[in-house]
């Protein structure tokens, strides 16, 4: 599933040049952030009354719709105040759930999913060729079970794409929420790459189990 967030959430001011987040890096090779992406994730399920926490924090910078986030570029929610209350009352009543495990085949898949859909401004889960998710995993490797995608942008830091997940603004379904706490789901990689539109964005990758080709 993409990310609507950013689909909904529209820079007031320019937003943040893309820190470089593995832009050169080969698409074997996963780095720090990406890795973080998982990490934030995985104790998002572990401890979701923490992450409650840190929603609450954020309460107060909301002006309207208008979302005035300390030291980063204010953003134009469709939503406001009422998703993150929302997503708080999720988080704290969520019982926890296993951890996501960091894949590399995972990431593998995402970050070249990343680097296509990102020089053509893109925020959807088919390829430039057509592929679904199904198919991209299939050409590096075999899964199993259940898996999903999640599509992140703007973001440079790893707990804000948590917390974007989180929130799902505009997102009648929750659906990238309902993902990073599937409990079918125990693997994940993150992928990021330049996006022509919105700066960054960054792929997640989600699977029962997935294993890559030698």
């Amino acid at each position: 599933m993409r990310n609507p967030f950013l689909r909904f959430l529209r820079p007031v001011l320019p937003a943040l040049l893309w820190a470089g987040l593995g832009a050169q890096v080969p698409p074997e090779q996963a780095t720090a952030f990406e890795r973080a992406v998982v990490q934030e994730m995985s104790d998002a399920r572990l401890q979701p009354r923490a992450y409650a926490k840190h929603l609450r924090e954020l309460r107060d910078c909301f002006e309207g719709t208008l979302w005035n986030r300390p030291g980063r570029t204010p953003l134009r929610t469709e939503e406001g105040v009422a998703a993150l209350d929302e997503a708080i009352s999720f988080l704290e009543q969520q019982k926890p759930v296993g951890p996501l495990r960091f894949n590399e085949g995972l990431a593998r898949a995402a970050r070249l999913h990343a680097r296509d859909i990102g020089p053509r401004g893109a925020l959807e889960h088919v390829g430039s060729d057509g592929s679904k998710l199904s198919d991209r995993l299939n050409r590096l490797g075999t899964w199993h079970g259940l898996i999903a995608e999640n599509i992140g942008t703007l973001e440079v830091e790893a707990r804000q794409v948590v917390l974007q997940l989180l929130i799902d603004d505009c997102v009648p379904s929750r659906g990238h929420r309902r993902n990073l706490f599937n409990p079918d789901l125990h693997q994940a990689g993150a992928g990021s790459g330049p996006h022509r539109d919105y700066r960054v964005v960054t792929v997640i990758d989600y699977a029962d189990g997935f294993v890559l080709n030698p």
